[in-house]
């Protein structure tokens, strides 16, 4: 059996693994690789990928990373096997992503017809997106599926966002012990708001392949958190500024909603008003309404009887561009969250050009940002490392004050993604550890504290590396 590592692997992006056995091929994501220029053309290659011979597609989760390529599985006849709220959140994201892939190609081919220059293809069209939507079968947490000749599939909760899961396969080959491979996908934090708790890594793997986003430190606790965001929105309604988040249209935007509004009903922060910058994030929260039994024990109930509903409904829905446009014109205390959550593209990053030059703004950024993307030069600028960022070609001055509160990231921190793992020492064997989906650094780091912890070798595979079991 081959596990062969397709992105994800020495990087926070792309992630993307494929098991061939002598009887099956299976996929484990197939994400989008984001941050850097040379990413567009490396999303296109699916390299050794042959989608007619898979036999079955496992996603994680609906964030970008992780299935921002599906739609390039044309000719795929296997189903893509996810949690039901992972279904549903995915076929929205992707018809909105294909929706950007073709309007930034017009606007590109528009320039290059003027030039002279050959016209540029879409990376996918919403027919590719109708192709795969046809594809999904939704299958429960804790249930069990044959998805292949001897594979077996069953999802377990990854508290990271709505419908988010590890993977754990058992797999039976002729002639051979049975093996057990469990995939992360992203780990979440214990004791956050919104989305349960993840559950261990499950016990008796012979792989356990763990992510390593925020391998190198620990996040601050919750607690502190919220009470540096209430700080940041005291300050900011007082002084009448304008406060911009870059979120993820799943899971961060929906958090950040439910922070602001709790903070301002236990009176540590004034009321002002929130708008949700992103059509996305619009229909996404709306889901989540949907999917109560995965919210965390205090907002089920408050989900059943509409509460939840009302809260989020604060949020004032932004859905044309026009609209988004005017809030630029309004100078008074007001809370924009808007997508992407790297800034590396949607309506943020508008905002970002026209506001960061300005005082008066401040900009929350509650989750990591990857190398290359716009979200890092500003984390970088608030560490006094730059003064300028590069936004649309354009060089814009950094007046603004920015602020890093990763104590609300979606991600585990290192002690977190440690103890995940050791839960899948609790059996009769120890595995095989290798640690993907982080950057070099932090990724090292935790497989040194993960060597000492569990007392196993660790495995730091890079983009094409195959593992044997």
């Amino acid at each position: 059996m081959r596990i062969r590592f397709l992105g994800a692997a020495g990087e926070v992006t792309g992630s993307c693994y494929l098991i061939e056995t002598t009887q099956a091929t299976v996929l484990v994501d197939c994400g989008m690789f984001q941050g850097a220029r040379s990413d567009h053309e490396r999303n296109r290659d699916l390299g050794i990928i042959r989608p007619e011979a898979l036999d079955a597609v496992v996603v994680t989760h609906a964030h970008q990373d992780h299935t921002g390529r599906l739609p390039l599985l044309r000719g795929l006849r296997a189903s893509v096997h996810a949690t039901p709220a992972t279904v549903e959140l995915s076929r929205i994201m992707l018809e909105d992503s294909a929706r950007i892939q073709e309007s930034e190609a017009d606007r590109e081919n528009r320039w290059r017809e003027r030039e002279g220059k050959p016209q540029v293809e879409p990376l996918y069209r919403r027919e590719d997106v109708d192709a795969i939507s046809a594809r999904w079968s939704g299958l429960q947490l804790g249930q069990t599926r044959e998805i292949a000749t001897g594979v077996q599939l069953r999802f377990q909760e990854a508290g990271h966002i709505l419908g988010s899961a590890s993977v754990i396969l058992d797999v039976t080959e002729q002639g051979a012990l049975p093996k057990r491979i469990v995939f992360s996908g992203d780990i979440g934090q214990h004791g956050m708001p919104f989305i349960r708790d993840p559950d261990l890594c499950a016990s008796d793997a012979d792989l356990v392949v763990c992510e390593s986003t925020y391998g190198d430190r620990d996040h601050r606790a919750s607690a502190e958190t919220f009470e540096e965001l209430a700080e940041i929105l005291r300050q900011a309604a007082w002084a009448r500024h304008k406060v911009l988040v870059p979120a993820f249209a799943v899971g961060r935007a929906q958090l950040m909603i439910h922070a602001v509004m709790e903070l301002a009903r236990e009176g540590r922060s004034p009321q002002v008003p929130v708008y949700l910058d992103s059509p996305l994030a619009v229909k996404a929260t709306k889901l989540y309404t949907s999917f109560c039994e995965l919210l965390d024990d205090e907002l089920q109930n408050a989900c059943r009887v509409g509460a939840l509903a009302r809260d989020l409904a604060i949020a004032k829905p932004v859905l044309s561009g026009a609209e988004s446009r005017e809030l630029n014109e309004l100078w008074e205390p007001m809370v924009v969250i808007a997508g992407s959550g790297m800034c590396n593209g949607g309506r943020i990053v508008h905002h970002l050009r026209h506001n960061l030059w300005r005082h008066g703004v401040q900009v929350v950024l509650p989750g990591f940002m990857a190398q290359g993307t716009l979200g890092r030069a500003l984390v970088e600028a608030s560490q006094g490392r730059r003064t300028h960022v590069r936004i649309m070609g354009q060089e814009v001055l950094v007046r603004a004050k920015i602020h890093t509160i990763g104590g609300l990231s979606a991600h585990a921190g290192k002690s977190g993604l440690l103890n995940w793992i050791a839960g899948g020492y609790q059996g009769r064997t120890k595995p095989k550890l290798a640690l993907t989906h982080g950057e070099a650094e932090p990724r090292h780091a935790l497989a040194i504290a993960a060597k000492a912890r569990v007392g196993v070798d660790v495995l730091e595979p890079m983009h094409g590396d195959t593992i044997e079991l």
